[in-house]
């Protein structure tokens, strides 16, 4: 059966669902133990629509800032000086308690060669791990999954919180699995027509057949299975850590009660959306800042208080920047280069890791990169997901010093 036709049953028969799942590699799973997970956890967050990196990591001391947005930079005294030059936006006093903590570790100037400007494009780019010019189906935590699983000896697998799934999470033979609620996920793969195909399935042996109908059975059932076990951990672990009440809260809630489970996933993925600041900017960025500070300061207090943040990294990326210069409606058009923040215990480099691209030597008004975003992912798979970097990206990229 041609692969075109495996994607469209399985993506068919999960629709209703809201989410994709891997047939082996789920069934692994559901038979492991919940004794507790030992390896090493990834938890990205995606910050959607571009924030604008310099008003959230932001030169206090350079007027070059101040002179491209005499309404929208943030007066010197109401920064969060980090050193003599940078500090951050005033809306992030959380993550300056993570800095002192040394939990914090800065990446500034990130981006990568000949940027798009596209909401969609760039973000394909970020989610694939492909050059500007390059076009990839799949993603790099997909193909992690791909490589690091291999005949699912082991129960490596990534879950996202959401209804649908992200190309970061899609590889050619394994898939991740979105979930917004656990218990809905279940009640959704349960009763009339699923029980009743699932049961014929069994006890004709269907699910065993090499062929259309044999894969469609198969993923049914380990679809139900998945779900059941998603659904059974999540009872085990309930926090007693006070979130922020918005939806980006959440969901990391529910990832930091999945984790303290002891669950056998190995990557997580979170999203938070509206940071598009076309006009009217700074009251809009600092309200999401706050939220997406104290929602980060919850979520890792709750890890560390589980006992999982040493064995967990945490890093929030943007697609892009913005331009330096504000507009005339009191925002910032679409950038480049932007800020990445890593989260964890024994970070080998804590703080700011590097300084921000020059204000005066700029790209058509943008900022040029000096952090290659590949850079991070090489050192992530191989010195903290302990894989082949090369195989997934295509290519070597120099590490950081990082983790």
């Amino acid at each position: 059966m041609s692969q075109n036709r495996r994607d469209f049953i399985k993506n068919s028969l999960l629709a209703s669902a809201g989410t994709l799942l891997v047939p082996q590699f789920l069934q692994a799973m559901h038979h492991q133990s919940s004794t507790g997970f030992k390896g090493k956890r990834l938890v990205i967050i995606q910050l959607s629509g571009g924030n604008d990196g310099l008003n959230t990591v932001i030169p206090y001391e350079n007027d070059l800032y101040y002179n491209a947005r005499p309404i929208l930079g943030i007066p010197k005294n109401e920064v969060i000086t980090l050193d003599h030059e940078l500090g951050l936006n005033p809306s992030l006093m959380p993550l300056r308690e993570l800095y002192d903590q040394g939990l914090l570790t800065i990446l500034n100037g990130v981006g990568y060669p000949n940027p798009n400007r596209s909401h969609f494009r760039s973000m394909d780019i970020w989610q694939t791990g492909s050059a500007a010019d390059e076009y990839l189906k799949t993603g790099w935590i997909g193909r992690y999954l791909d490589a690091a699983c291999h005949d699912c000896q082991k129960p490596y697998h990534a879950i996202e919180a959401d209804d649908t799934l992200s190309l970061a999470l899609k590889g050619n033979a394994l898939k991740g699995i979105a979930v917004k609620n656990p218990r809905m996920l279940y009640r959704s793969t349960r009763g009339g027509h699923l029980d009743a195909l699932n049961q014929y399935a069994k006890q004709h042996n269907l699910h065993e057949q090499e062929n259309d109908v044999g894969y469609l059975y198969k993923t049914l059932m380990e679809t139900q299975s998945s779900a059941e076990y998603i659904w059974e951990q999540s009872k085990i672990y309930k926090t007693s850590v006070d979130y922020p009440q918005n939806g980006f809260a959440k969901n990391l809630k529910m990832i930091a009660e999945l984790i303290g489970s002891g669950i056998e996933t190995q990557v997580f993925y979170a999203s938070m959306s509206g940071f598009d600041t076309h006009a009217n900017q700074k009251g809009a960025q600092g309200n999401l800042l706050k939220q997406w500070a104290e929602s980060l300061k919850a979520f890792t207090r709750d890890l560390k208080q589980s006992g999982a943040l040493k064995d967990t990294l945490i890093v929030t990326f943007s697609e892009f920047g913005r331009r330096v210069k504000e507009n005339a409606s009191r925002g910032t058009d679409h950038g480049t280069a932007n800020s990445v923040f890593v989260v964890g215990e024994g970070l080998k480099k804590q703080g700011i890791y590097n300084s921000l691209p020059s204000l005066n030597d700029l790209d058509n008004g943008d900022l040029k990169y000096n952090l290659d975003f590949r850079r991070l992912y090489a050192t992530i798979l191989r010195n903290w997901l302990k894989t082949n970097d090369k195989a997934i990206l295509g290519e070597s990229f120099d590490l950081l010093n990082l983790v």
